[in-house]
């Protein structure tokens, strides 16, 4: 049991030693190649030779947001079921996984029926 604690510990510390380092290596590299005089021209939003039509910066509605997220939480459900449907040939109990499979799906369907009531899949 210590030495599976052991290579855990280690894999952690050598996880975050690289992360650090790569980091440290990578704001090194911005100061020694980076841009050293910035002027207004360099700074400037460069898209296919064309001159820009207004600032970048602008303000997305909220709404465009939600739809991504509503649309990132219905695809992952699919890296759930994948995996359950890949072990129900094998399952003794298939009733039970059936069962799980609704109550997923049925959770699902109670956060879409939540969004759709609070408007996010709605545009004006």
């Amino acid at each position: 049991m210590s030495s599976q604690l052991a290579q855990i510990a280690i894999f952690t510390v050598v996880g975050f030693v690289l992360g650090a380092t790569l980091l440290i290596l990578s704001a090194t590299i911005q100061k020694i190649f980076g841009m050293k005089n910035p002027t207004k021209v360099k700074t400037e939003s460069y898209e296919c030779g064309m001159k820009a039509f207004h600032d970048s910066n602008i303000q997305f509605d909220i709404k465009y947001y939600l739809f991504a997220l509503m649309f990132i939480v219905f695809d992952v459900e699919f890296v759930f079921l994948v995996p359950w449907a890949t072990i129900f040939d094998i399952a003794t109990n298939k009733m039970f996984l059936i069962g799980e499979a609704f109550i997923f799906v049925f959770i699902l369907v109670l956060g879409l029926y939540y969004a759709w009531q609070k408007g996010v899949l709605e545009f004006d």
